[in-house]
């Protein structure tokens, strides 16, 4: 009796042990742990991907992750939030960038203390699988391709419109979602919180579940202060026709007003069929960061704003050589110099940085 004892306690432990192995191995991972290893950083430990950073194609993401990143941020990133936090007023609960897909690492560096970030581009939304049961082989391919995506941003500080609907896919994985993950991730962020959303005709967030395509993210996050941040991003098309029926627009005037950046943007708002979303930012923005490609500088030379310029103004490109603003010349002639540079003539001695505040309103004469 004794012995077949022993044997049944041995036995109940065993099972158990074997249970909580199964456990642990089928526990998901945490879409913060996930965005870590996207980044090329380690996840948490006792993370269900704690495994990965062991495997080669993991490590060699993780160095050139981090050589690209470092260059970066050097280069660019740090320049602009010492220049952002000595030049922009703020901060303002909501930050709108349109046009600016999937990039969020300039979002918080012009406006690193907004509540809400609003980001928008033609891009799915997409999906990160489940690290964990993706062979080695499958997952050092995909974050291979997910870093050659990311090359031109690295380079360049833009997505390039017309290659990113083939770099946007990742092998298993696609869409904006991995580049948002990552680039939080690289940016110190803790994401809490990750939902699929769709918007109502009026304006209203709906969670989308189940088989359902989202046009939408909410990542709710905390940066070092460890107050609870929310960004999104939307597929939308901001063309007049396509935003008018999708409630992007009455979602975004729900949040008031805010600051907006606006960097290579194809000049769409110099055309007529983007008068909507133009007209959107002139009217809930108290702050605007825009290359040339953004606003057209008639629409801020009303008196409603006071202008500052930054680097100097040279014609676009000659993909956009149809969009040259003389009066920019003028205005660019008192222009103060930058140390770094954005859109497409990203060098500091070539930039274009326009930053509009609203003026206050003259006090009304009394007779």
């Amino acid at each position: 009796m004794i012995v077949s004892s022993h044997r049944y306690v041995f036995a109940a432990m065993l099972v158990a042990i074997l249970a909580l192995t199964g456990l642990a191995s089928a526990r998901a991972a945490s879409p913060n742990d996930t965005a870590r290893v996207l980044a090329g950083l380690p996840p948490a430990p006792g993370s269900p991907l704690a495994g990965i950073v062991s495997t080669p194609g993991w490590q060699r993401h993780a160095a050139e992750m981090r050589a690209a990143w470092n260059t970066f941020e050097k280069r660019q990133l740090n320049r602009i939030r010492v220049w952002a936090a000595a030049k922009l007023p703020g901060p303002y609960p909501a930050m709108f960038y349109m046009f600016g897909g999937p990039d969020f690492v300039h979002a918080d560096a012009f406006f690193p203390r907004a509540r809400t970030y609003v980001q928008a581009g033609l891009e799915p939304v997409g999906a990160v699988p489940d690290l964990s049961r993706l062979p080695p082989a499958q997952l050092a391919a995909s974050l291979t391709a997910l870093r050659q995506s990311l090359g031109n941003f690295f380079q360049f500080g833009y997505f390039i419109t017309k290659e990113m609907g083939a770099q946007f896919r990742f092998g298993a994985f696609s869409g904006t979602l991995p580049v948002l993950y990552a680039f939080l991730a690289r940016t110190d962020k803790t994401i809490l919180k990750v939902e699929y959303v769709a918007l109502s005709a009026n304006g209203g967030v709906v969670a989308v579940k189940g088989k359902r395509r989202p046009s939408g993210v909410r990542i709710t996050f905390a940066g070092s202060d460890r107050t609870p941040r929310t960004l999104y991003y939307f597929r939308t098309n901001l063309e007049n026709s396509g935003v008018a029926k999708s409630g992007f627009l009455k979602f975004c005037a729900r949040l008031g007003t805010g600051g907006s950046l606006l960097k290579s943007a194809s000049y769409l708002m110099h055309v007529g069929g983007f008068s909507r979303v133009r007209d959107f930012i002139l009217t809930h923005s108290a702050v605007i960061v825009q290359d040339d490609s953004g606003i057209p500088l008639k629409h801020l030379s009303d008196g409603r704003w006071n202008l500052y310029p930054f680097g100097q103004y040279i014609p676009p490109i000659d993909v956009f050589k149809h969009h040259v603003q003389p009066d920019m010349a003028q205005l660019f002639a008192r222009a103060q110099r930058v140390n770094f540079g954005i859109g497409y003539r990203s060098h500091p001695t070539r930039t274009t940085i326009l930053v509009a505040t609203r003026a206050a309103p003259r006090p009304i004469r009394r007779q």
